[in-house]
């Protein structure tokens, strides 16, 4: 299983990119739950960006290449998605407190 493992071959730095992702998403789902306000967000950026982790995972099957590295994509496609929806929250909470103060 281990016979060919290499300590810094390209999953390893792959895993390095993508864990240093992962950190700075749940600092953004934690600002989406506490705002409750999507201003400042963007949908799309937060889509794009999911659909990447999605895209990274198919390569790792195309390529027949899967490795490790797949469980960080999926971490990190699971709190991408999760702050889409906390978005997607945040724009109905602030289309509701427009329609009260009369801005709609």
């Amino acid at each position: 299983m281990f016979d060919n493992f290499q300590f810094f071959d390209a999953h390893f730095f792959e895993m390095l990119f993508l864990i240093c992702f992962a950190l700075s998403w749940p600092t953004a789902v934690y600002k989406s739950w506490k705002a409750k306000t999507a201003k400042g967000k963007s949908v799309m950026f937060t889509a794009i960006a999911l659909l990447g982790y999605v895209f990274g995972i198919i390569s790792k099957f195309v390529d027949s290449s899967l490795s490790y590295t797949v469980v960080f994509y999926f971490i990190n496609g699971l709190m991408v998605a999760t702050d889409l929806v906390l978005t997607l929250r945040n724009m109905r909470l602030d289309a509701q407190r427009d329609a009260l103060e009369g801005k709609a």
